[in-house]
C-alpha cells in the first residue's frame, strides 16, 4: 500500500515581541528570549525578515532573509553552544 501524502507543518512558531532589547519567540507554548548581545544578527534586522522564520523537524530554526540558522538547543543552552558572529569577526 503506498504512503499517503505528507500533512503540512504543524510545529508553531511564533515571533511574539521585538524590542530595543531582543526578541521573544513562541514555540510550542514555551517562550525564548534572543538578545541581541547574543544575536546580533536580529539587532538592524528588518521586522518582516525577523517574522520570516520556519521551524523544521521540530528543532531547526531558519530565517532565510537573514541567512540565520539556529537551532533550539542553543537558545535553552546556550552556554554549551557558543554562537559566532562571522561579520562582525572579520571586521575586527
Amino acid at each position: 500500500m503506498p504512503s499517503s501524502q505528507l500533512g503540512e507543518n504543524t510545529f508553531a512558531i511564533e515571533v511574539a515581541n521585538i524590542s530595543a532589547h531582543g526578541i521573544w519567540l513562541l514555540i510550542a507554548e514555551k517562550e525564548y528570549f534572543l538578545p541581541y548581545e547574543n544575536f546580533p544578527w536580529f539587532k538592524d534586522a528588518k521586522v518582516s525578515d525577523i517574522l520570516d522564520v520556519t521551524l523544521s523537524n521540530g528543532f531547526h530554526l531558519y530565517w532565510p532573509k537573514l541567512d540565520v540558522d539556529l537551532e533550539l538547543a542553543a537558545l535553552e543552552n546556550p552556554d554549551q553552544f557558543p554562537l559566532v558572529d562571522v561579520a562582525s569577526r572579520k571586521s575586527r
